[in-house]
């Protein structure tokens, strides 16, 4: 909505970032205004979807690759989000969102699968203090470090 657009404009026009490599900006999913706005008003290197494996959160996921494809936005890739928990307990692995969805729109499509991210406890208690968890030690901030690599050895960053 208009608070979204005007942070999104202070964003673009008011902070002064100083020299970057990279500035990743974390859009809410979907193609509205400030999707939009994004992609016609800036200079993008690409975009990056990330999406959960189930169905449902890919049809999202394929509207936004529409949306950039006619914007003519690249796609860098994409990153499957919760795609995995692994019991704390016992360490076995489970996929409670389905499997395997994000890697084949990544291959339909013809961009990479960048990485995946499981659920974590972690995470969410890293964000509840403000403290941004691929600063951290553990295997969240080491799956950031792995798509992040991987970004910068394929020229995307």
């Amino acid at each position: 909505g208009p608070m979204l657009m005007g942070a999104l404009q202070q964003m673009l026009g008011q902070v002064e970032w100083g020299e970057l490599d990279v500035l990743l900006v974390d859009l809410p999913p979907g193609t509205g205004d400030v999707q939009l706005t994004l992609c016609t008003k800036s200079e993008l290197s690409g975009a990056i979807v990330v999406s959960t494996p189930q169905d449902v959160a890919l049809i999202d996921a394929r509207k936004a690759l529409d949306m950039f494809a006619t914007l003519k936005t690249p796609v860098l890739g994409l990153i499957e989000n919760m795609s995995m928990f692994v019991c704390p307990d016992c360490g076995s692995q489970h996929e409670i969102f389905g499997h395997g969805g994000v890697a084949a729109e990544a291959d339909k499509m013809g961009v990479p699968l960048l990485g995946s991210l499981p659920i974590d406890l972690e995470t969410r208690l890293a964000g509840d203090s403000g403290t941004p968890v691929a600063a951290g030690e553990g295997a969240m901030a080491d799956a950031y470090a792995r798509i992040a690599r991987g970004l910068i050895d394929g020229g995307m960053a």
